[in-house]
């Protein structure tokens, strides 16, 4: 059991460390939203409904992105409303924009799976009498990850993904590590170039595989996630040439998801279909 002050918590660039900590035992949901923002008015409620009905398996953190432009940035929100995760200190996109509830509740299956596979298993208890920010972490994430995760909540990709290797050096094979490395690649790539061109050059520039691929990261990053492996997988099939590039995207992008993820198995099997 992990005691938090609330299910529903107000999170803030000061105290984001203690998500952090906390998503070692529990995953935690993310809603980057913001006043003037009407779909996230009607977003919110329904999160924090289902988030009560999971009984303290998932816990949920709001963001208000014009009062923390800082965590906006780290999560590479183009767009909000926004919902992603942590587990064990690493991002996961889950979707963005309005989700009727049935999806939504299908993607805090998959998030609870995805975090089953890495041990992340915690129940959160609320006392509603606790400070906020005070959690009471029932496994203590290593001093590198937590370091990591705040150098992420500032935007420091580089030195997160150091401070990741760093850690996979001492605990080679971590597949936890290596995914957030990953990951945190994926975020360093979508925040190098504004979305919007990226999309342009890849409408204009059907044949060019680099926009091609830098499509298929912002799909990731946003929580669109069968849409970046049908665009790769479709491009696999007739770029023969860039296959090898292609692949490897791909493979990244697996990583990413998570490899117990649906998408992930189904599309893991219609590439090994197109190479075999």
């Amino acid at each position: 059991m992990v005691q938090v002050a609330s299910l529903v918590m107000d999170t803030t660039e000061e105290t984001f460390k203690s998500v952090v900590e906390l998503s070692g035992s529990v995953p935690v949901v993310i809603d980057l939203w913001a006043e003037w923002c009407g779909p996230c008015k009607q977003l919110s409620p329904v999160i924090e409904k289902i988030i009560h009905e999971y009984a303290g398996k998932l816990v949920l953190a709001k963001v208000d992105v014009d009062a923390n432009p800082g965590l906006q940035q780290a999560f590479r929100a183009t767009s909000i409303p926004a919902v992603v995760a942590l587990v064990a200190g690493r991002p996961v996109p889950l979707f963005v924009g309005a989700q009727p509830e049935a999806q939504i509740r299908q993607v805090f299956d998959q998030l609870l799976e995805l975090a089953a596979t890495q041990g992340v298993t915690g129940v959160a208890v609320a006392d509603d009498s606790a400070n906020t920010a005070d959690v009471v972490e029932e496994e203590e994430i290593p001093e590198l990850i937590l370091k990591a995760g705040d150098a992420l909540a500032e935007g420091k990709y580089d030195e997160a993904i150091d401070l990741y290797k760093q850690h996979l050096a001492e605990d080679p094979g971590n597949p936890e590590v290596t995914a957030a490395i990953v990951q945190v690649e994926l975020l360093k790539r979508v925040s190098a170039q504004p979305a919007a061109e990226v999309r342009k050059q890849a409408a204009d520039n059907p044949k060019d595989i680099e926009a091609a691929l830098a499509v298929s990261d912002l799909d990731i990053a946003g929580g669109h996630v069968t849409d970046a492996f049908d665009r790769l997988l479709d491009l696999f099939a007739t770029e023969v040439d860039s296959r090898e590039q292609i692949r490897e995207r791909l493979l990244d992008h697996f990583v990413a998801v998570g490899a117990e993820d649906e998408r992930v198995i189904a599309a893991r099997r219609k590439l090994a279909n197109l190479l075999f």
